[in-house]
């Protein structure tokens, strides 16, 4: 992935192994959705991080809440790991008073990743988690 500037937002389209990214800086509204298993997950997600990492400490406070929708129907370990740091970032912030929302998007029928989503309502408690059993709803 090239390096990114950071604009009102990052849009990407999915590959294979990447999922579709739309973060809308402007609306306050993050999206990922598709499938996560790129050879190097580090590579691909850490620039995301960065240009979030960066618009949340530089973003003037507002009354709306950051909004991140995760709509994965499959991702590998490396790729949990990266999520994992993205969500803690967001975590990280709602500590510090930005008013943050996690919208977890599976497939009814896959308790695995319902589960997963439960698990981040109890890892991550200052995020607002919503678990949302369709993933064609994001």
């Amino acid at each position: 992935m090239t390096e990114m500037t950071l604009t009102s937002s990052i849009e990407l389209a999915a590959t294979q192994a990447t999922p579709e990214v739309n973060f809308d800086f402007s609306s306050q509204r993050l999206v990922l959705k598709g499938e996560a298993w790129p050879e190097n997950a580090a590579a691909f997600f850490r620039p995301l991080l960065q240009a979030i990492e960066s618009w949340l400490q530089n973003k003037p406070a507002a009354s709306e809440p950051v909004r991140l929708h995760v709509a994965l129907s499959y991702f590998n370990s490396s790729s949990t790991k990266m999520l994992f740091e993205l969500f803690e970032c967001l975590n990280g912030f709602a500590k510090n008073g930005t008013h943050c929302e996690l919208y977890w998007y599976y497939d009814a029928e896959d308790d695995i990743s319902e589960e997963f989503g439960e698990e981040l309502r109890i890892d991550f408690t200052s995020l607002a988690v919503f678990l949302i059993a369709d993933l064609n709803e994001c």
